[in-house]
């Protein structure tokens, strides 16, 4: 019996799902690193403050799902539970600001939210985020989705919808907000605590409530793009063009909520059918206002967060997950101690090449060794003995093809680079 187990709603990956795990989070970047986004390395957590007032403390995800706690000097620290508040804080500290415009930047790691696990839905979970800050242009907006879209495609996903919508501005929010609050009340004030309070603190976020008879009672809620001033609406037309151009695919949502404050105008959201409840597996969208709100100066900017772990599940579910790359090219199979500490050298070698090398360990016989070299998924075995150390030579066998020839010891690596280019 296992005397230790992961937390609750903390996973394990191990290979050979780890390695999956990898290939979706690498197809993610691949777009961005073209696309001349940066890398940027995030602390795992931050002053408690930097959420509450950038994510918004009204929000979920501050009022309920934070992990947060009191260091040894008295300071409140929270573990982050999401990337775009501390980007832009990395962003303002390092001054870049001030720099050429506009600082494109992503990065990838663990986030931490105190959820009730399930499928989809763990206390932490990987994310892969991109950040665009200093532009207003709705072409960066384009650009960033039609990169997640590039993504998800790239690693042959076919069932992702496209969800887009727009926020419009504060001003325009301020107003709709009043007016559809009004209307809830009657149809789904008292239904419960939980809903009263965010008809009263933020009534847009009932429009994202998921239960049935919640949906089915606000189908025909007033609408905020009904009331949406000229200049987020020309700026929402120019996004759905330059997506159109772009060859994205998308579907204009107007009941799209965001469940962060920070939001507003560009929103929206990759969801994928065959996930249930948790259909979203990635979703950002624009927070012009979010530098002011944690005291920096005007700064407007876009971003996204791509769920790796939901991701994976969609690629699951869909029967595509990404070919598992072998563990070696080269598997080497010594028979004596002498053969051994030459492979060792050898595997050295070719590693030291470029070329992954592993050998059999812990002196198996033949049968055994030549088990392990099938399993590691190397194209070659290289055989080698004590007496073909004595005629410099080892026995290079092609494993998919079932050919063996003797190699001179001194031309092995060579012989394998060709082969294996």
């Amino acid at each position: 019996m296992v005397a230790f187990r992961a937390p609750k709603g903390v996973p394990d990956y191990v290979p050979p799902r780890s390695e999956h795990l990898l290939a979706v989070r690498e197809a993610m970047v691949a777009p961005l690193r073209l696309a001349g986004y940066g890398y940027l390395e995030l602390p795992v957590f931050e002053d408690t403050a930097l959420f509450a007032r950038g994510v918004g403390e009204t929000t979920d995800v501050v009022s309920k799902e934070m992990f947060t706690f009191v260091d040894k000097g008295d300071r409140s620290i929270t573990l982050r539970p999401e990337g775009t508040v501390g980007a832009v804080r990395a962003v303002l500290e390092a001054g870049l600001e001030r720099g050429a415009l506009p600082v494109k930047l992503w990065y990838a790691g663990p986030m931490f939210r105190y959820e009730q696990p399930q499928s989809g839905r763990q206390r932490q979970f990987t994310q892969v985020g991109a950040e665009a800050l200093g532009s207003d242009d709705p072409a960066l907006d384009a650009e960033l989705i039609a990169l997640a879209d590039t993504a998800y495609r790239s690693l042959g996903l076919t069932q992702t919808v496209l969800h887009l919508a727009t926020l419009g501005d504060p001003e325009d929010r301020a107003g709709y907000s009043s007016r559809l609050r009004e209307w809830l009340r009657p149809r789904v004030g008292g239904l419960d605590a939980e809903t009263d309070r965010r008809i009263e603190l933020n009534p847009l976020r009932v429009l994202d409530d998921k239960r049935p008879e919640v949906r089915a009672a606000t189908a025909d809620a007033p609408l905020l793009t009904d009331v949406i001033g000229p200049e987020a609406k020309a700026h929402h037309e120019a996004v759905r063009r330059h997506l159109t151009d772009l060859g994205v695919a998308f579907v204009d949502d107007p009941r799209l909520v965001r469940g962060l404050d920070y939001y507003r105008r560009t929103t929206f959201e990759f969801i994928h059918p065959l996930l249930g409840a948790q259909s979203t597996i990635g979703a950002g969208g624009r927070y012009d206002g979010l530098s002011e709100a944690i005291d920096g100066p005007p700064l407007p900017g876009i971003g996204w967060a791509l769920g790796v772990d939901r991701t994976l599940l969609a690629l699951e579910a869909e029967g595509v997950l990404p070919a598992e790359a072998p563990r070696a090219q080269v598997f080497f199979v010594p028979l004596g101690s002498e053969a051994k500490a030459r492979s060792v050298t050898l595997a050295g070698e070719l590693r030291r090449a470029g070329i992954a090398a592993d050998l059999a360990y812990g002196d198996r016989g033949m049968k055994g060794a030549m088990k392990a070299a099938d399993r590691s998924g190397a194209a070659y075995a290289v055989v080698l003995g004590d007496r073909d150390i004595e005629a410099g030579e080892a026995q290079l066998k092609d494993l998919r093809e079932h050919a063996q020839v003797a190699v001179p010891l001194d031309a092995l690596v060579e012989t394998l680079r060709e082969k294996l280019q």
